[in-house]
């Protein structure tokens, strides 16, 4: 449980924390910590049972569902959300990785990260495409019922 604790004040802090390098407004600062930690808490929570890329899809739709929730609550963009909270999820580590063993020159271990970091890629990919699919009415986007109305 308190393992759980402290990964959740680490993400929150540390989401909202990489938001200022981005010059995110000083009221926003609470709602990129809170995208940051739902993502890092969906993906913590499913890895011990789903794949890498699973999780992170996962924690791409929980990141992306408040983001819109949040952006349309405050009027602001959905990548002010976004961009800072997707930070805890990208799979920086295997990137890393990957180059390091181009250069060491184990190309086995290169592609195998490789080929790791692709598929979070993809999963993240695939969480902001479906969940941007979703009808901006579902949000409480006004000016999106408007249109279907009309």
């Amino acid at each position: 449980m308190i393992e759980v604790m402290l990964q959740m004040f680490c993400s929150f802090f540390g989401t909202m924390m990489f938001s200022t390098l981005f010059n995110v407004q000083r009221r926003y600062y609470f709602g990129c910590g809170l995208a940051g930690m739902l993502g890092w808490m969906g993906y913590y929570l499913a890895q011990p049972y789903l794949s890498s890329a699973v999780c992170c899809f996962i924690g791409t739709v929980m990141i992306m569902l408040s983001s819109r929730i949040m952006a349309t609550r405050l009027k602001c963009p959905i990548t002010v959300f976004l961009i800072a909270g997707i930070f805890p999820i990208v799979p920086g580590a295997r990137v890393y990785h990957t180059a390091y063993n181009l250069v060491a020159g184990d190309m086995i271990a290169a592609a195998s990260y490789g080929l790791s970091a692709l598929q979070d890629a993809f999963g993240i990919v695939l969480g902001i495409v479906c969940v941007l699919s979703l009808p901006g009415s579902w949000f409480g986007n006004k000016n999106q019922r408007n249109r279907n109305e009309n």
